[in-house]
């Protein structure tokens, strides 16, 4: 049983036993073990009222308190950074992400990011539908993802387009290069999909997990590598690269999802920029006219460098 009251929780175990912080990460699926070892050592967990070490030996009666240290709120600042506007009207705007920029602020990336940039271009001619961190963010793509992102202006445009995302009549096709070869001309992954009790920077296949698909159909296969076209039909953090993952082809250059294969023997001086994973088109209808709107941009030049360089088979 867990009563929450703000960031304090308090919790009445009902038979769970083993040491406390492994106890409270199964309790708290959304927090690292390592965070919930630092707030531990700094003495925020309570085993009925007495402070207690990690390896402590709960025997599954005791009354646990936890307190989450309060998170400073995020200030949004205006930036001038350079955008690749693809498309632009009085409702939207369509853009040409580049790797390594995040999509909007958050604990750790408070400057730099989309968001940023997007204050300075266009002011408050942003919707605030979603939160107060994310002004016209209707959907992201990841820090080291290259390619198309859709903005919306106002809050007529971010529902009418939310609701694409939900429905599926909002396309999104990627190109990713991935580890070895793989063997099926096309196919589905249909994997559930929940964050790791391990790290908050994974995410993992979990029968427990929220639904996700991804289709993909090969490209072409080189040396130990095979370029793919997927495309989501549900939009999960890191989708792709977990679904990739759970099939044994890891996206090259992925520093989180690699389970464990060898490394990609080409030389990887040019992956400075993340995964070899482009949002290459993008498709949906207009919130105002019904037009049936598609984009798709190129490759990004380190991604073609690599390509490249390798040998077809």
């Amino acid at each position: 049983m867990i009563n929450t009251n703000k960031d304090l929780h308090t919790i009445v175990l009902n038979g769970e036993n083993g040491r406390l912080d492994k106890i409270l990460t199964q309790l708290f699926k959304d927090e690292s073990r390592s965070t919930i070892q630092k707030l531990i050592k700094d003495q925020l967990v309570t085993v009925d009222g007495k402070v207690e070490k990690a390896n402590f030996k709960l025997l599954g009666n005791e009354t646990l308190t936890i307190t989450f240290p309060e998170i400073e709120p995020l200030e949004l600042v205006a930036e001038d950074i350079p955008l690749d506007i693809v498309f632009e009207d009085d409702d939207l705007l369509v853009i040409n992400k580049p790797a390594g920029m995040v999509v909007h602020p958050s604990k750790g990336h408070a400057n730099g990011t989309l968001v940023n940039a997007l204050l300075h271009y266009l002011g408050s001619n942003l919707s605030d539908s979603s939160d107060t961190i994310r002004p016209g963010i209707v959907h992201r793509i990841d820090k080291d993802t290259s390619g198309m992102i859709v903005i919306a202006k106002n809050n007529y445009a971010h529902q009418k387009l939310s609701e694409q995302l939900v429905d599926h009549t909002m396309g999104r096709v990627y190109i990713a290069l991935v580890l070895g070869t793989v063997e099926a001309n096309d196919a589905v992954i249909e994997v559930p999909i929940r964050r790791s009790t391990t790290s908050r920077l994974r995410w993992r296949a979990d029968k427990e997990g929220k639904y996700a698909l991804t289709t993909f159909e090969v490209l072409k296969r080189y040396q130990d590598v095979t370029l793919l076209q997927l495309e989501l039909k549900t939009g999960r953090t890191h989708q792709i690269r977990v679904h990739m993952e759970h099939i044994g082809h890891p996206i090259v250059g992925d520093p989180i999802y690699r389970s464990g294969m060898n490394e990609f023997k080409t030389s990887l001086s040019k992956l400075k920029d993340g995964q070899l994973l482009h949002a290459a088109q993008l498709h949906f209808y207009h919130p105002r006219t019904n037009e049936l709107m598609e984009f798709s941009s190129k490759l990004p030049s380190n991604f073609s460098e690599i390509l490249d360089t390798l040998t077809e088979i």
